[in-house]
């Protein structure tokens, strides 16, 4: 009864495996039949201009100060005293190490763009976001799915896949034949297969759905505060522009991974107390 149950059940997480293998295939496959997107110059023209203590575009460079400060807490958090009591695996910290070194260097990247925003420049600004992407991504591969293969397989594999789609990119501009296509997939496709991922394969030591419905919400608005970044800059009386609020409203998604963390010691702390306390 017991290797039938433990048959059925690798069947199935075969089939749930499979699913997802075909719904990254149909992704890849559907953007192969767009035709290839060139970086708008349009996008480099943000609303806040202003300069203050000599620094251009002062708002979106200083708004970055906060994916620092959490990226580097995070580290902090992974590589510190609660992460030894957090994760069972030592592995099980890399996926995240990468997730918080990409979003302590976007505040390096970002603000370097935005001093004075061109395609070279945006480069650096993106570069750093991919391999937070892609860490994120391997985070809920190797928590819900298996650990070996998300961090010593797929991790390495899907930086790489996200700094190359940077370099594509950039290479694609200096021919003359801008492509974002590749970038927007390293971009967008974790949004929707995270949350397949975690209907699939219900259980996580880490990570919790709860936590990836506050990700995307927070990212939901740092896109909103991006798409209108003269609207908000005009309601809020020219204080604050939308793409500076798209900075710290990313940056709190981080402040949620870091959350997501602390609540799986809490709930390990408690299993650990019920089983000593039987």
């Amino acid at each position: 009864m017991l290797n039938a149950r433990a048959i059925i059940s690798a069947v199935k997480v075969r089939y749930r495996v499979g699913f997802l293998v075909i719904m990254f295939v149909a992704a890849v496959a559907g953007i192969l039949f767009i035709e290839p997107l060139p970086q708008s110059i349009a996008y480099h023209g943000f609303v806040d201009t202003r300069a203050w203590l000599g620094i251009a575009n002062f708002g979106n460079v200083a708004s970055n100060v906060l994916f620092a400060v959490a990226g580097a807490y995070g580290l902090y958090f992974v590589f510190g005293p609660q992460g030894r009591h957090i994760f069972t695996n030592s592995a099980d910290r890399w996926p995240y190490a990468f997730f918080f070194l990409g979003a302590a260097l976007v505040s390096l990247g970002s603000a370097y763009y935005h001093l004075a925003p061109d395609n070279a420049r945006l480069f650096w600004d993106r570069l750093p976001m991919t391999i937070a992407f892609m860490a994120l991504f391997s985070v809920f591969i190797a928590d819900r799915i298996d650990q070996r293969i998300g961090v010593q397989l797929l991790l390495p594999i899907l930086v790489v896949a996200g700094i190359f789609s940077v370099l594509y990119w950039d290479w694609s501009e200096t021919v003359g034949r801008g492509d974002l296509r590749f970038y927007l997939l390293v971009q967008f496709y974790p949004v929707v297969a995270l949350p397949v991922i975690c209907w699939l394969f219900p259980k996580g030591r880490y990570t919790s759905g709860r936590s990836l419905v506050w990700l995307i919400a927070w990212y939901a608005l740092a896109k909103v505060f991006e798409i209108f970044d003269a609207e908000v800059f005009s309601i809020l009386g020219n204080t604050a522009s939308g793409h500076s609020l798209k900075h710290l409203a990313a940056s709190v998604a981080i402040f949620v991974v870091i959350n997501m963390l602390a609540a799986s010691r809490r709930s390990h702390s408690k299993a650990d107390f019920n089983f000593t306390s039987q």
